[in-house]
């Protein structure tokens, strides 16, 4: 009895034990009344610690927790990149297709720039960004988080250039553009909307109920956090910005709950097979100096580790755990994925943080509380 007791105790303090070192990583950092974060820590396919901080918005000062949705930003693209290798595995798409076969009224410089360049950001498409600022400077405002652009708005943008950055394949450079025309790629190739072929395929299969690619006034985001940006020592909401409503390249929402469950699809192969699923996680092949250009894209913290990229992940399969991540960043969220595949007799761990204010760095916390779990196959 007195052993039965022992290892009860045993267990109970090793549950407790990550929730000890995530609180002293996290806690300091949001309370009751400021935007927080949501951190999700995974280790051989269970979870082992999952907490919110602070409130989902400075109106209701509801708390943070697991099935709280936020804005993923950027962390979209692996579920862009996913939605792609689905078609590619139904007969529906070519990774060398070329993009004006697929919208044969694109100028000419599309005709070098396949699906796999925008994939791994090579194919020299201009930041849709810098072409909104070029066409505001002539003819004055035209966009605002009231009057959000649109993907085919980005995509006339796109076609009423006469080039591209760089011939594809030459360079790397991180391309927003690309991934709001792969989100165009899936509705025509799909007959489906974006958000309803990922629903059809990723989310409902999945059972990732809560997750969406939004739509103002198309759809709604239940118990969602609001984003804000920290300025001058207090939070001012910035939940939307001219470039929101934008798709493949950051339009998806979703909560802890929703994504353990894209974590296990993931180690599972549950969408696609190891096979299938091998291009996204091997390293695009780039010209000289390429890996300057993937640091400086990514957040401060992560730049020793962005030694590559394959179809809508960092990859980093030189350090002592290979790496596949991904952060995020818009107006008013930020945030993180980081999946260390088993390696050298130490687990699988994955950590994911959500956070809905701009004065964080999810990457660095996420790579704080991934050294926080202990080593080992259990």
């Amino acid at each position: 009895m007195r052993s039965v007791i022992l290892l009860m105790l045993a267990g109970a303090l090793a549950a407790q034990e990550p929730a000890a070192r995530m609180n002293a990583i996290f806690a300091p950092l949001a309370d009751g009344k400021t935007p927080g974060l949501a951190v999700l820590v995974r280790k051989s396919g269970r979870t082992v610690f999952q907490g919110g901080y602070g409130v989902r918005d400075l109106r209701s000062l509801q708390r943070i927790d697991g099935v709280t949705d936020f804005r993923l930003a950027s962390f979209t693209k692996q579920f862009t990149a996913m939605a792609v290798m689905l078609l590619v595995h139904d007969g529906k798409l070519a990774y060398d297709q070329k993009l004006t076969e697929i919208f044969p009224e694109f100028p000419a410089y599309g005709q070098t720039i396949r699906v796999r360049n925008l994939l791994d950001h090579t194919s020299g498409l201009p930041d849709y960004e810098e072409l909104m600022d070029q066409v505001e400077k002539e003819k004055g405002p035209q966009w605002s988080p009231e009057r959000q652009i649109h993907d085919e708005q980005v995509l006339q943008l796109l076609e009423e250039t006469n080039h591209g950055k760089f011939p594809p394949g030459t360079r790397w450079e991180y391309s927003n553009s690309g991934y709001v025309v792969l989100g165009l790629i899936v509705a025509k190739r799909s007959g489906k909307s974006f958000g309803q072929f990922l629903e059809e395929r990723i989310f409902s299969p999945l059972g990732m109920r809560h997750t969406l690619v939004f739509e103002k006034g198309k759809n709604r985001v239940d118990r969602r956090a609001y984003g804000y940006s920290k300025r001058d020592g207090s939070f001012i909401e910035t939940d939307q910005s001219s470039t929101s409503a934008t798709q493949g390249d950051g339009g998806i929402y979703s909560n802890l709950e929703d994504l353990s469950r894209w974590d296990d699809a993931l180690a599972g192969h549950t969408l696609l097979s190891a096979s299938e699923f091998a291009p996204a996680i091997t390293p695009a092949p780039l010209p000289a100096g390429a890996q300057k250009t993937l640091a400086l894209d990514a957040p401060a913290s992560m730049r020793p580790l962005a030694r590559a990229y394959g179809f809508g992940w960092f990859l980093d399969g030189n350090a002592a755990r290979p790496l596949m991540w991904h952060y995020g960043e818009t107006t008013g969220f930020k945030s993180a994925i980081l999946r260390y595949p088993a390696a050298r007799g130490d687990s699988a761990r994955t950590v994911i943080i959500l956070s809905n204010r701009n004065d964080l760095d999810p990457s660095g916390l996420a790579l704080e509380a991934a050294g926080s779990v202990p080593a080992g196959s259990r």
